[in-house]
């Protein structure tokens, strides 16, 4: 059969079909458009998941961030004790400055007190500050009397017992920080209660002087011996409570320092955003955590100690190198040309040099971290096994926070730096620059004592 070429009506009609079919650039633009947008949609929700992670991390922190990360935050010591004929005795130690400003408050605006009170604290003579401590003592003591109480029995049945002042006042220092030490007689209706209720509303949050008080209590009462924490969502403790309440007081407490910690947890994302692989992170936070729970419990039990004129800017400091490595890192990616294989690595625990140096620092740094734990926990009492236990299970909660914020976090950048690593790069990057960013500012601002934001 003779070939025939086609007409041209027929060149004409495949031809208006194939450019229906392929797309003329009015054609083509929706398609393109919708193929683009559903090959991104995958990245742009890990991009947005992402984001929320760091902000369901960050915010609680956040919020709280002036109070615990400069200091602005106060913790109360009390002892509370028993003898052979059935007398209970109180020993509280309050911040000073504190003390009389909330004092002369509380007593309706006590101008002597409080310029008086305020003068000695400027001047930082311990001196002057016990001579306006003894001579205004009456308004200082009923303070804390009305917001310091302890009751036979609990609940309902509970009877307030009489706290009268010994006169005994001293002063010691916390962190640096003078402390007034107040001993108190307790007078109980029932002198052969087995059980007592102690609770402590010093220095609330409505004062507006302080944010988060807490009231730390060591007790050895009822045949019972231990401590608990004490703060506005929980203000009152019995000697009657079970073990897994007093457990979960302490474990509480160690959480509650990580989540409202800003400085420590800019840290721990500084620790995610440059770990390639979860091998790395996982190194990384056990390292940290080894780290610090040597020097937390060695600090908290008093056999080795630093002033917090050292370890605040060093924690700050700390910040600002872990997350400038990981900066440093990409510039060298992107200098190099170097590909950054998330499946292949050499070496023993297949960590590079780099990777090595990095886990170093993070061991140094934290060690420091956790004199800075130690700080913020403040118990004041000899070695006991009590007190090592009540320390173990503060940093049980350090760490279950810890775990947390990881299992969150790194899996969402994971992901987004195995389908766009280019994005991944970008992001973790961002955010180790303002979490740098941060922390120098921090070190700045701790070195000159200076408050920026």
């Amino acid at each position: 059969m003779p070939h025939r070429s086609p007409s041209r009506a027929a060149r004409t009609s495949f031809t208006s079909s194939r450019s229906a079919a392929v797309g003329t650039p009015a054609a083509r633009t929706p398609g393109r458009i919708v193929a683009r947008l559903r090959r991104i949609q995958p990245i742009v929700a890990t991009a947005l998941a992402a984001a929320a992670a760091l902000l369901a991390v960050v915010a609680p922190a956040l919020e709280s961030a002036p109070a615990e990360a400069h200091g602005f935050t106060s913790v109360v010591y009390a002892d509370v004790s028993g003898d052979r004929d059935g007398g209970v005795h109180a020993t509280l130690q309050l911040e000073y400055d504190l003390l009389i400003v909330s004092a002369a408050d509380a007593a309706g605006g006590d101008d002597e007190l409080f310029y008086s009170g305020t003068d000695a604290f400027d001047s930082k003579d311990p001196k002057a500050e016990m001579a306006v401590v003894e001579k205004h003592e009456p308004v200082i003591v009923d303070y804390i009397a009305q917001r310091f109480q302890v009751k036979t029995g609990s609940g309902d049945a509970a009877e307030t017992c009489k706290l009268t002042a010994t006169g005994d006042l001293s002063m010691t220092f916390q962190q640096d920080a003078p402390y007034i030490v107040i001993p108190f007689d307790v007078a109980c209706a029932d002198s052969t209660a087995t059980a007592h209720e102690i609770t402590s509303t010093l220095f609330p949050d409505s004062e507006q002087f302080v944010k988060s008080t807490k009231t730390i209590v060591t007790y050895e009462i009822d045949g019972q011996k231990g401590s608990a924490s004490l703060d506005a969502q929980q203000t009152s403790f019995s000697t009657e409570q079970s073990f897994g309440e007093r457990f979960w007081e302490f474990f509480h407490l160690g959480a509650e320092h990580l989540l409202t910690g800003i400085d420590h947890i800019l840290f721990l994302l500084a620790l995610i955003a440059g770990s390639r692989r979860l091998r790395e992170v996982v190194l990384a936070a056990t390292t940290f955590t080894i780290a610090h729970s040597v020097t937390f419990i060695l600090a908290a039990t008093h056999l080795v100690s630093a002033p917090s004129e050292f370890v605040e800017p060093i924690i700050a400091l700390s910040i600002a190198v872990v997350a400038g490595w990981h900066l440093w890192r990409l510039w060298r990616q992107r200098r190099t040309h170097e590909v950054d294989h998330l499946d292949q690595a050499t070496g023993f625990l297949r960590l590079d040099r780099a990777g090595w140096l990095r886990l170093l620092a993070v061991f140094l740094f934290g060690l420091v971290h956790g004199l800075g734990f130690a700080s913020a926990l403040g118990i004041d009492e000899p070695w006991s096994w009590t007190l090592l236990w009540s320390l173990l299970v503060f940093n049980v909660g350090i760490e279950a926070v810890q775990l947390g914020i990881i299992a969150i976090v790194f899996p969402l950048l994971m992901l987004l730096r195995r389908r766009v690593p280019k994005v991944g790069r970008w992001v973790t990057g961002i955010v180790a620059g303002g979490v740098a960013l941060m922390g120098l500012i921090w070190f700045v601002e701790r070195i000159l004592g200076i408050d920026w934001i």
